[in-house]
């Protein structure tokens, strides 16, 4: 009795299996098979197979490896050889592989796709070709015969792959004495020789060597996942913590090139002096500086210029995000890392050429960086709430088990700089997984966002005014006083309590933004838990009894002055040449340069003008650094959203597929040939269907969906009319689609 046949065991399989099998290999549905025998010969394709084993365990994997062994490609292999060679029941694992379509047939005739070898790789659980002169010998007596450098050259074979390179591949028994342990392992025929420089450890020596099974039992066992246990607020508070500060630096980022954007390279991305440049003006190192370039130009607030001088520069979007709370700001960028369709890990290592690979280029995109992001966090959402993993390594080794054909080269790394770009935004904290991701996980944007904002440290009212001219931020400030800051002072250090230093410039820096020398005594005598040093009173004093004595205006722009002697200081220094400044009047210099080089010109001389508006009142005329229209963001489905079909889906296809087999082994009786097209003559397809309706008869046809797609189907017509076939199924099927149709006979 010949084996079943895939496409035989498919017909066989229940509706909703064969949905099951369509939504966990997609691929099987693109574009839908028109029958069984399309479905199955598509299921054994290479490529088909090597993808439908990318989320297998390694245990699954054994089996598959176990069938391949067996012989399960080429002729039916029974169970009980399978379970020999795993050494341990297989009855979960081979329910999981007939689900893919992987195996098939009954527990006496297990068979597998001849290409799942290709696949899986040419030498199947790290096995070598049988030899059948081994098969017929005693292998323990000819073991015994081994000396010790023989049995170690054996020892590495067998633990795979099972070849080995070697010159001594080449010796020829007849020709010499075996002196080498290789040379002595081809004499006693205990190893095989491939080609001159090649051997090979036949296959029921790698067994016997192996105890008689193929595998390891410890490696078809799950690693361990060693977690810490902390509280679930510990882990919020902390990865809080570490969100603000990227926050701080994405702030950073923005602000430094809205003033100064960075050049975009010639072959694309950020070059390796203004990636320094960054790290410098962020105070981190490369690697975090590279994810925040990454990160805001993944969320869209900053873009390439495109013009013929590209460059980074931050978008329109850029003064909204600042502007936003904090909690929001945090959404945007982890939004944004976790859609991002790249490894921003993989910027500052070289290509298969050889060559540095750059922030921001096109080499670290990848499209199923989203998947395997999601698949690491969804591992620690499997931990109980406040586990932490004690080391990354530890969880790189239970992914690797779990899929360990997923990812490629960079599975492993994959793993580890999602960790770090995790913990560095606040998803992961103390190596657990936090409420607010949990939360992004499920989509529950709302709930993230709550969660995010019960971890946040709460915005203190006050700061610490040193006698060192230094002010300490005990915490993040109200956004009210923290633009007072940002205003008044320069930022010293930056962490969880920022450092603040008053200079004679920041505080003209405030004085140029309309703030009074009254305000800022008002301020920090309101928002300083210490007292006011005196010092500081004297310095804001001293800087806003020179502010401001000399005003400027747009003539360009204007100079005004009471003081004719200071203007007269003015004309005689070199920058009234450079500006071009003239005098109208004795206490007005006008200019035709812009107000804001006139500003700076003056400063860099040594003066301390101040900018004026029509009412006479101090305006801040520093500009806001450049910015581009914001580019419209493409809607980005969850990750692998896309790769699943809907139940209804599949359970169209699966009809669809019922119908093609029905149609394939009940054409029978006269039948036409529809030409399609528009304006083709349907007129002997009506006709044998206006037939089939008067008498209840199902018909065979051959049809042409909108796609295109071929297909054939069996349909019992209950009314032809209007250009429309309309079945029993509620289907309806334009004529000029219906490329040909029989009757159906019983």
């Amino acid at each position: 009795m010949p084996a079943t046949s895939l496409a035989d065991w498919l017909r066989a399989e229940s509706d909703d299996a064969l949905a099951e099998l369509l939504r966990t290999r997609r691929d099987l549905s693109t574009p839908p098979p028109s029958d069984s025998t399309v479905l199955a010969t598509r299921a054994g394709t290479p490529g088909s197979v090597a993808r439908a084993c990318e989320d297998l365990d390694t245990r699954t994997l054994a089996v598959l490896d176990a069938l391949l062994v067996a012989g399960a490609d080429v002729v039916p292999a029974p169970l009980a050889e399978v379970r020999a060679l795993v050494g341990a029941d297989v009855s979960d694992e081979l329910t999981r592989l007939r689900a893919r379509a992987l195996v098939w047939g009954g527990d006496d005739e297990l068979r597998v796709p001849p290409s799942a070898r290709d696949a899986l790789g040419p030498f199947p659980a790290g096995l070598g070709a049988p030899s059948p002169v081994l098969a017929a010998t005693d292998l323990a007596a000819r073991l015994a015969e081994v000396g010790d450098d023989e049995r170690a050259v054996l020892a590495k074979l067998a633990a795979g792959p099972p070849i080995g390179r070697t010159r001594d591949a080449s010796f020829d028994v007849s020709l010499g004495e075996a002196s080498t342990p290789v040379q002595k392992l081809l004499a006693r025929g205990l190893l095989l020789r491939r080609d001159d420089q090649t051997v090979e450890l036949p296959r029921e020596l790698g067994l016997r060597l192996r105890g008689g099974v193929a595998f390891d039992p410890a490696t078809l066992t799950e690693p361990e996942l060693p977690v810490h246990p902390h509280r679930t607020a510990t882990v919020d508070e902390t990865a809080a913590g570490e969100a603000m500060e990227f926050l701080r630096q994405t702030e950073a980022l923005l602000r430094s090139w809205s003033a100064v954007p960075a050049p975009v390279l010639k072959a694309g991305g950020l070059g390796v002096r203004e990636l320094r440049k960054l790290a410098k003006d962020l105070d981190v190192d490369e690697a975090r500086a590279m994810l925040v370039a990454e990160l805001a130009v993944g969320a869209g607030l900053v873009a390439d210029s495109e013009t013929t001088g590209p460059e980074w520069v931050p978008t329109t979007l850029t003064d909204s995000w600042l502007a936003s709370p904090t909690v929001q700001r945090w959404m945007t960028l982890a939004q944004a890392w976790l859609e991002l369709p790249r490894l921003p890990g993989l910027a500052g290592g070289r290509d298969a050429k050889d060559k540095p690979i750059a922030p921001l280029s096109e080499e670290p995109r990848r499209p199923l960086a989203p998947v395997a992001r999601r698949r690491v966090l969804t591992a620690l959402a499997q931990l109980p709430s406040g586990a932490g993993v004690k080391s990354v390594d530890e969880l790189v080794a239970v992914l690797a088990w779990r899929a360990p054909r997923r990812g490629g080269r960079l599975r492993d790394e994959t793993v580890r700089w999602t960790m770090a770009e995790a913990t560095a935004l606040g998803l992961v904290g103390l190596g657990g997984l936090t409420s607010a991701a949990r939360l992004l996980l499920e989509d529950d944007r709302p709930g993230a966002v709550e969660a995010m904002h019960d971890a946040l440290p709460a915005p203190v009212d006050h700061v610490l005014v040193q006698a060192d001219l230094t002010v300490v931020a005990p915490g993040p400030l109200e956004p009210e006083l923290a633009a007072d800051m940002a205003a008044v002072a320069d930022v010293e250090s930056a962490g969880h309590a920022t450092v603040y230093r008053v200079t004679e410039t920041s505080v003209r820096r405030a004085l140029d933004t309309g703030r009074t020398a009254d305000e800022l005594h008002a301020m920090f005598r309101a928002k300083s838990a210490t007292p006011v040093p005196q010092g500081l009173t004297y310095l804001i004093d001293d800087v806003a009894r020179r502010h401001g004595r000399l005003r400027g205006g747009t003539a360009g722009s204007f100079l005004r002055c009471d003081d004719e002697a200071l203007l007269a200081e003015v004309l005689a220094n070199p920058v009234a040449a450079e500006y071009d400044l003239r005098m109208i009047a004795s206490t007005v210099l006008i200019s035709s340069a812009p107000l804001g080089e006139v500003m700076e010109g003056l400063r860099s001389a040594g003066f301390a003008p101040a900018a004026e508006g029509p009412d006479g009142r101090v305006v801040d005329i520093r500009p806001s650094g450049r910015r581009l229209p914001a580019r419209a963001r493409a809607a980005r489905a969850r990750p692998g959203e896309q790769a699943v079909l809907s139940e209804d889906q599949a359970s169209r296809i699966v009809s669809n597929l019922r119908a093609g087999d029905a149609a394939s082994a009940r054409r029978r009786g006269s039948s036409v040939s529809a030409p399609t097209g528009g304006g083709a003559d349907t007129s002997a397809t009506l006709e044998l269907l206006s037939l089939a309706t008067l008498e209840r008869r199902e018909v065979w046809i051959g049809f042409v969906d909108s796609r295109g797609t071929a297909s054939q189907r069996v349909v019992r017509p209950v009314r032809v009319g209007g250009g429309v076939l309309e079945g029993t199924d509620h289907e309806r099927y334009p004529l000029h689609r219906i490329t040909s149709a029989a009757l159906v006979e019983d």
